[in-house]
């Protein structure tokens, strides 16, 4: 079996799903590539037994079999070797493989193909499309609220709900969360499911410069697969009932502070500095037209504070909040300024647009206070 490639066409092609593989693996097989060669076309595929993702390309061959190929020795040569054919020689019977370049070769023993799990075509699904970039902007603004309690698996990922009125996207861990609604993206049906955080990250990692494309999204109660340019992902989903979040969500929030998003993130990243490093914690103290932020370390003696202009509607207030989730927020909020929802100083505050620049889109952030210290 052999086959000529581009060194770096290759390489890309590998580091688009090398991001699958793991250290820890139980079956020594998933530390491999499997390359398929069907005439002029190779597959390569990687996987976790959780989730697989599959690369498809065009190389001089009019062979046909597969092999696997061990994946760190195989990057690691690509990644030394400047741009040029490489012609791959492989023995079917030994599983030897030989790389052949300009100014030399490598060789190296690979593994027979069938011992590679095979991934089981998923049965029963439905199917719905989506825009290449809504479906990264839904994971980059709510990836970053999921949890990571091995007790509560559900909560580290992202429940993402389709209608055919819209597709909803929620991520929580229980201290802050996320809901991104879409309404220029809809179902034919209505179903949910729990995505896993790995599988995010790598339709993140591959779906960020590719805003006109679509991305074909089929899943039934126990798989979804992503299937997008070359790339075809398969994932298991969560499996478990996510927590009613719209349950959590305070209704009635009538103090309402209205505050330019980069003064008021600056702001708060300059104050956390001397914050508590257990708790994080910095304090809004809001009075007419001024907010006053503030952060102290009773233990080193260390205190910041600083003062700026809003627009506030609402009774005088003082509410503490973990500064690393609000800078989370504000850094996933686009608009000029953002408004900060609260009830009162023990209950949840909402962080939302104050603008409304997308009317397809619906972003609401909900964050926990940390008690005030007097």
């Amino acid at each position: 079996m052999n086959f000529v490639v581009s060194s770096s066409s290759l390489l890309k092609h590998l580091q688009t799903i090398s991001g699958v593989l793991t250290t820890n693996n139980t079956l020594p097989i998933l530390d491999n590539f499997l390359f398929e060669i069907n005439d002029t076309s190779l597959r390569v595929s990687a996987s976790d037994i959780e989730t697989t993702m599959k690369t498809t390309f065009e190389v001089d061959s009019n062979a046909s079999g597969k092999i696997c190929i061990p994946a760190k020795l195989l990057l690691d040569v690509l990644k030394n070797l400047s741009d040029q054919p490489l012609t791959f020689t492989i023995d079917d019977d030994t599983y030897g493989i030989e790389i052949s370049y300009t100014n030399g070769k490598s060789k190296m023993v690979g593994y027979n193909g069938d011992d590679f799990p095979k991934v089981k075509e998923i049965e029963g699904t439905d199917n719905t499309l989506i825009k290449g970039d809504v479906l990264a902007d839904a994971i980059n603004k709510t990836i970053f609220a999921t949890g990571t309690d091995d007790l509560r698996p559900v909560m580290s990922g992202v429940f993402c709900q389709f209608t055919s009125d819209d597709m909803t996207f929620v991520a929580t861990d229980a201290h802050k969360l996320v809901r991104y609604r879409r309404t220029d993206s809809k179902a034919s049906g209505s179903s949910s499911f729990i995505l896993p955080k790995k599988a995010l990250n790598m339709l993140k990692n591959n779906l960020s410069s590719s805003s006109d494309m679509e991305v074909k999204v089929e899943y039934n109660d126990s798989n979804a697969v992503f299937t997008f340019k070359d790339i075809e992902l398969t994932c298991r989903l969560i499996d478990g009932k996510y927590p009613n979040y719209e349950a959590v969500i305070p209704q009635e929030n009538p103090n309402v502070l209205t505050v330019d998003r980069e003064s008021f993130l600056r702001s708060i990243k300059r104050v956390s500095i001397f914050a508590n490093k257990t708790t994080h914690q910095v304090q809004l103290k809001i009075t007419g037209s001024e907010l006053a932020v503030s952060a102290e370390d009773v233990d080193f003696s260390n205190e910041a504070k600083e003062r700026l202009t809003c627009s506030y509607d609402g009774e005088d207030m003082e509410i503490g909040f973990n500064s690393r989730f609000i800078i989370e927020m504000l850094n996933n909020i686009t608009t000029d300024e953002v408004k900060l929802m609260m009830s009162q100083p023990n209950r949840a505050g909402l962080i939302v647009p104050a603008t409304n620049e997308n009317e397809d889109e619906d972003i609401l952030m909900l964050v926990m206070p940390v008690m005030v210290n007097n």
